[in-house]
């Protein structure tokens, strides 16, 4: 679940035995995402979804770290199209060939965090839509890269942004880069400090260290990167309409460098 852009204290350190806890967290919730993601089909509503991942999730003996999260209905964010992030599942919100739609979802297992997010094309999606999602999908790696001890954190903003604009030059496309909302530290809590930036010069903020986690999350859109909340308080849109993508993965800073928590073929 994205962050948004606030100030605080501390940055928490895990033992190697906490990491592996949270690698189990990350697990579970890259069994939910896959189930999602295999039925997210034409005619498949986004609160069937919601009811996949949370079932997955609590077969497992987790929690969804989401679902009464600051009074978050559901155990997923279903962001679709136009929908950056925090996007309410629904019964009535039925997907049709063509969507574009960000999966957000989160887990806690014996009180640790994974948190990971991808981006599912319906059907049969518009080749800027795919572009657009590879693009973001690109960005996070390039930004997961720099997740290493001795690092400043805006090195990884910084990766991210390259990235970004990189596949937007290649692409010949427009991609806005939101900067309101963006990663976080992670761990006993779901959002947790520093706040990550995704775009920013680099060789800024705090040094990483072995022990921190981070959730890496970009978001692009095909168009501005104005965004507004609706009213229901929670579904962040694009002001232009433009659709918007958005992929996560949790981090671990280890001696031998970044361990994608949340990812099943990542190797210590």
């Amino acid at each position: 679940m994205a962050a948004l852009l606030r100030r605080g204290k501390g940055i928490e350190l895990k033992s190697a035995g906490e990491i592996e806890a949270m690698r189990a967290a990350g697990l579970v919730v890259a069994r939910a995402l896959a189930e999602v993601t295999a039925h997210a089909k034409p005619g498949v509503s986004t609160g069937e979804l919601d009811e996949i991942a949370e079932q997955v999730i609590r077969d497992a003996g987790a929690v969804p770290s989401f679902k009464g999260y600051h009074g978050f209905p559901a155990s997923i964010c279903a962001s679709l199209n136009e929908k950056v992030v925090h996007g309410i599942p629904s019964r009535s919100e039925v997907l049709a060939d063509g969507d574009l739609l960000s999966v957000d979802c989160g887990a806690i297992l014996d009180g640790w965090h994974g948190d990971s997010a991808v981006t599912v094309p319906v059907g049969s999606v518009a080749a800027a839509d795919q572009g657009l999602s590879e693009a973001t999908k690109a960005a996070m790696w390039a930004g997961i890269e720099q997740v290493r001890a001795g690092n400043r954190l805006t090195d990884i903003s910084h990766a991210v942004e390259t990235a970004a604009r990189s596949a937007a030059k290649a692409d010949g496309a427009t991609y806005g880069i939101i900067a309101e909302y963006g990663g976080h530290g992670i761990g006993t809590q779901m959002h947790m400090e520093p706040f990550l930036p995704n775009l920013g010069k680099p060789g800024r903020g705090p040094k990483l260290r072995v022990g921190m986690a981070i959730a890496v999350e970009p978001m692009l859109t095909l168009g501005s990167a104005d965004t507004e909340e609706l009213d229901d308080e929670w579904t962040v849109v694009t002001v232009d309409g433009s659709r918007a993508a958005h992929w996560e993965h949790t981090v671990a800073i280890t001696e031998d460098g970044p361990w994608v928590l949340t990812d099943p073929d990542s190797a210590r």
